[in-house]
């Protein structure tokens, strides 16, 4: 089945991880084993051809980089000059990719139903993947002029926070609302027609941005707080909120955000008894506060700053996410509701998006 995939890291894992996407997997791995610098060298589990072999034809691709002030002990960059920099070297790696057919940027409806089109017809073997541009935290933006010259670049998305202090909102592990250049932000994205992402923004953030912003939202890889306690994922009354505003949830593969009372860095998969399975539990919350199917999808986040060591235990590489339609499906979801989850739901929202 069509899956698409609202978050993935790629150029991140290209720049910062040194990874070579376009190899096999198991080359990427061996190439890095003896490294560490990072705690999921060798355990990562998303190149391009693992996509394909997954049937994830279409994917939200982000750049990220962190402005971090004096005494922030988070990984980033020490200006957003630099932060802005870094992400115009992972735009250039995307373009790198489009040049050599491994990868095709999705900007309106026209490419966006073409490229599904494409996927649905039994695609040659070789054929690029479909990626919306997104901005993981939105540290890098120095002025709306750069806003504006980041949509020219095919920029779509943007979520405010990421984790700890921001320059436009504080994310997870912060506490407090928007910055006040925030809503100079959301107002040019309003402007430009661009997706607000909640993922990661406090809850006094979150709010704050659905009452200033009025254009479409989502929250690309968010899990359920009732089942997993902690601020990072949403709670009901904010998967009520999202679904009155139409919003898609996608659902995050990240361990600790799946299965309660997982440590990170002390936990393992094979002690936590965790499975893919786990990840329908919070699909199905959110599908019984929304009395239907159409708010629910994917957002992996897989290699996102993780690998094996914080995955399922029946997840050794992307193209595992196919796992999920059976799960579904062995839970009584209906043939056109997993298509939903799995593809339908981001193809319909982001027609409705950007039908202005």
């Amino acid at each position: 089945m069509l899956l698409f995939d609202a978050h993935l890291d790629l150029s991140m894992n290209a720049l910062q991880w040194n990874r070579d996407l376009t190899r096999p997997l198991e080359e990427i791995r061996r190439r890095e084993a003896h490294l560490t610098d990072y705690v999921d060298r060798g355990r990562g589990v998303c190149s391009l051809p693992e996509m394909r072999r997954g049937n994830i034809g279409l994917c939200v691709a982000t750049l990220i980089a962190r402005y971090v002030a004096e005494g922030n002990p988070l990984p980033g960059w020490n200006s957003p000059e630099i932060a802005w920099s870094v992400t115009q070297g992972q735009l250039a790696w995307y373009r790198a990719m489009e040049e050599a057919g491994e990868l095709v940027q999705i900007t309106d409806r026209q490419r966006l139903n073409r490229h599904v089109e494409l996927w649905r017809n039994d695609p040659p073997a070789n054929s690029p993947i479909g990626y919306v541009l997104s901005l993981e935290g939105a540290d890098s933006i120095l002025t709306p002029h750069h806003l504006q010259r980041a949509y020219a670049q095919g920029l779509r998305v943007i979520g405010p926070a990421h984790y700890g202090p921001g320059r436009y909102a504080p994310g997870t592990g912060q506490d407090g609302g928007l910055e006040p250049q925030c809503r100079e932000l959301l107002a040019e994205m309003r402007r430009l027609n661009m997706i607000l992402d909640v993922t990661h923004l406090t809850d006094e953030g979150f709010w704050e941005a659905l009452d200033i912003f009025d254009g479409p939202v989502w929250a690309s890889h968010s899990n359920v707080r009732a089942l997993v306690p902690h601020q990072r994922q949403l709670a009901d009354d904010q998967i009520k909120s999202l679904i009155e505003r139409g919003a898609v949830i996608g659902a995050a593969f990240d361990a600790w955000m799946m299965v309660p009372n997982w440590i990170r860095g002390k936990t393992k998969p094979e002690d936590s008894g965790l499975r893919i399975s786990w990840i329908a539990k919070h699909i199905d919350r959110i599908c019984q506060i929304a009395g239907n199917a159409k708010h629910c999808g994917i957002g992996s986040d897989l290699d996102g700053g993780y690998g094996t060591e914080q995955t399922p235990t029946d997840l050794t590489s992307i193209a595992d996410l196919q796992k999920l339609v059976d799960i579904l499906d062995g839970r009584g979801y209906s043939r056109q509701d997993i298509e939903s989850i799995m593809h339908g739901n981001w193809i319909r929202f982001l027609n409705e998006a950007w039908s202005s």
